[in-house]
Protein backbone atom coordinates (compact mmCIF):
# COMPACT_ATOMS: atom_id res chain seq x y z
CA UNK A 1 0.00 0.00 0.00
CA UNK A 2 2.87 2.22 0.56
CA UNK A 3 4.52 1.73 -2.30
CA UNK A 4 1.04 2.62 -4.31
CA UNK A 5 0.90 5.76 -2.27
CA UNK A 6 4.62 6.73 -3.23
CA UNK A 7 3.68 6.32 -6.85
CA UNK A 8 0.38 7.85 -6.78
CA UNK A 9 2.70 11.15 -5.25
CA UNK A 10 3.62 12.43 -8.52
CA UNK A 11 0.40 12.29 -9.55
CA UNK A 12 -1.20 13.92 -6.68
CA UNK A 13 1.09 16.88 -7.49
CA UNK A 14 0.58 16.91 -10.73
CA UNK A 15 -3.03 17.08 -10.60
CA UNK A 16 -2.72 20.09 -7.88
CA UNK A 17 -0.60 21.66 -10.55
CA UNK A 18 -3.65 21.38 -13.08
CA UNK A 19 -6.24 22.27 -10.75
CA UNK A 20 -4.48 25.75 -9.86
CA UNK A 21 -3.71 26.27 -13.67
CA UNK A 22 -7.56 25.75 -13.81
CA UNK A 23 -8.14 28.54 -11.20
CA UNK A 24 -5.67 30.99 -12.58
CA UNK A 25 -7.84 30.38 -15.97
CA UNK A 26 -10.78 30.86 -13.95
CA UNK A 27 -9.57 34.51 -12.38
CA UNK A 28 -8.64 35.42 -15.62
CA UNK A 29 -12.02 34.91 -17.27
CA UNK A 30 -13.69 37.82 -15.16
CA UNK A 31 -12.05 40.87 -17.35
CA UNK A 32 -10.90 39.02 -20.42
CA UNK A 33 -12.11 39.94 -24.23
CA UNK A 34 -14.19 37.06 -26.00
CA UNK A 35 -11.74 35.67 -28.06
CA UNK A 36 -9.53 35.28 -24.97
CA UNK A 37 -12.65 33.42 -23.27
CA UNK A 38 -12.82 30.68 -25.71
CA UNK A 39 -8.90 30.34 -25.97
CA UNK A 40 -9.08 30.40 -21.77
CA UNK A 41 -11.51 27.76 -21.82
CA UNK A 42 -10.80 25.47 -24.56
CA UNK A 43 -7.31 25.70 -22.26
CA UNK A 44 -9.75 24.50 -19.20
CA UNK A 45 -11.55 21.96 -21.22
CA UNK A 46 -7.98 20.08 -22.09
CA UNK A 47 -6.70 20.65 -18.41
CA UNK A 48 -9.80 19.13 -17.28
CA UNK A 49 -9.40 15.71 -19.89
CA UNK A 50 -6.31 15.30 -18.26
CA UNK A 51 -7.17 15.48 -14.69
CA UNK A 52 -9.96 12.85 -15.85
CA UNK A 53 -7.57 10.86 -16.95
CA UNK A 54 -5.18 10.83 -14.44
CA UNK A 55 -8.20 9.90 -12.17
CA UNK A 56 -9.62 7.20 -14.01
CA UNK A 57 -5.71 5.78 -13.91
CA UNK A 58 -5.32 5.90 -10.34
CA UNK A 59 -8.85 4.10 -9.81
CA UNK A 60 -7.49 1.40 -12.57
CA UNK A 61 -4.22 0.69 -10.59
CA UNK A 62 -6.44 0.95 -7.40
CA UNK A 63 -8.21 -1.96 -8.88
CA UNK A 64 -5.48 -3.91 -10.03
CA UNK A 65 -3.75 -3.32 -6.66
CA UNK A 66 -7.15 -4.81 -5.20
CA UNK A 67 -7.02 -7.59 -6.90
CA UNK A 68 -3.86 -8.68 -6.58
CA UNK A 69 -4.05 -8.53 -2.35
CA UNK A 70 -7.50 -10.49 -2.75
CA UNK A 71 -5.43 -13.08 -4.67
CA UNK A 72 -2.79 -12.95 -2.07
CA UNK A 73 -5.77 -13.26 0.99
CA UNK A 74 -7.22 -16.56 -1.08
CA UNK A 75 -3.71 -18.21 -0.20
CA UNK A 76 -3.70 -17.31 3.44
CA UNK A 77 -4.93 -19.81 6.58
CA UNK A 78 -6.49 -17.87 9.01
CA UNK A 79 -7.38 -21.02 10.90
CA UNK A 80 -4.84 -20.93 13.41
CA UNK A 81 -6.46 -17.43 14.47
CA UNK A 82 -9.68 -18.42 14.15
CA UNK A 83 -9.14 -20.94 16.82
CA UNK A 84 -6.76 -18.67 18.73
CA UNK A 85 -10.00 -16.30 18.66
CA UNK A 86 -12.39 -18.61 19.80
CA UNK A 87 -10.63 -20.26 22.54
CA UNK A 88 -10.16 -16.30 23.94
CA UNK A 89 -14.24 -16.20 23.32
CA UNK A 90 -14.25 -19.42 25.39
CA UNK A 91 -12.37 -17.95 28.01
CA UNK A 92 -13.97 -14.72 28.03
CA UNK A 93 -17.75 -16.23 28.19
CA UNK A 94 -16.47 -19.07 31.21
CA UNK A 95 -14.49 -16.20 33.26
CA UNK A 96 -17.95 -14.39 33.88
CA UNK A 97 -19.73 -17.84 34.67
CA UNK A 98 -19.75 -18.32 38.93
CA UNK A 99 -19.42 -21.88 38.03
CA UNK A 100 -21.76 -24.36 39.75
Amino acid sequence: MRDLARQNAPAVEDLEHRVEELERISDSLTNAPDGEVVEALERAIHLLSEVNDGIEASLRSAGEETERLGAVLENVSFDAFDEVLGDLEDRERTAGDPGP
